[in-house]
């Protein structure tokens, strides 16, 4: 088994004091045992990763408006000035909407 070192604030190292007293077993198990219990036997299905959580460093980064993902009005804009560059296929899109 490797080792490892931890820091805990004072009200944590307590309630782990506390609940190996309780069950007479040394800190390292209380701790072993609440990791196993979290990482081994609990359900992975409790929350999956989201697009969202791959790009955190990236939302935001941009400059743009606040709400282009929203408004309608930024997307009939781009699709307007594909098309004046030339870019024709966007012409279906603009029917659409």
């Amino acid at each position: 088994m490797h080792t490892i070192s931890l820091k805990f604030p004072p009200q944590l190292e307590h309630l782990v004091e506390a609940e190996a007293k309780r069950r007479q077993i040394s800190k390292s198990a209380v701790i072993r045992t609440c990791v196993e219990e979290v990482l081994l036997k609990g359900p992975s299905s409790k929350r999956q990763i989201t697009c969202a959580d791959l790009m955190k460093d990236l939302i935001g980064s941009q400059i743009g408006p606040s709400d282009a993902s929203t408004n309608k009005r930024y997307l009939k804009e781009a699709i307007l000035k594909d098309f004046q560059r030339g870019r024709h296929h966007s012409q279906r899109l603009w029917t659409v909407l």
